[in-house]
């Protein structure tokens, strides 16, 4: 059962960060957007990376140590859909959407940190 969740996880971050790419490649592209959008991107997919270094660590404080970097990131990641939000009004649905998925896999990774301890 462990190993279910665990791959879920991956696949949900991995999922989110695709989901990502693909909606900024739907983006007009001006200056403001593209730097945005650079730093949306390297967020938003560290996350998963992240938790899978997480789940090949080699001890208990390397695992908090990832799962940490990968709420940190989510949190950055919903500060750079916010700032998105401002300059693409028109696409506030789509963001809302992305933002609510990233806010919900941050109370994950919050909730993996405060059982692990």
């Amino acid at each position: 059962m462990e190993n279910m969740n665990k791959f879920d996880l991956e696949d949900r971050t991995a999922k989110l960060g695709e989901n990502i790419i693909t909606f900024c490649q739907s983006l007009r592209i001006t200056i403001i957007n593209e730097s945005l959008i650079k730093q949306l991107i390297r967020s938003s997919t560290s996350i998963g990376a992240n938790y899978m270094e997480a789940n090949g660590g080699n001890s208990k404080k390397d695992f908090k140590n990832k799962i940490s970097i990968c709420k940190k990131e989510a949190k950055e990641t919903l500060h750079w859909l916010r700032m998105l939000a401002v300059t693409n009004k028109e696409q506030k649905e789509k963001l809302r959407i992305l933002w609510q998925e990233t806010h919900e896999i941050v109370l994950i990774f919050a909730k993996i940190l405060s059982s692990s301890k």
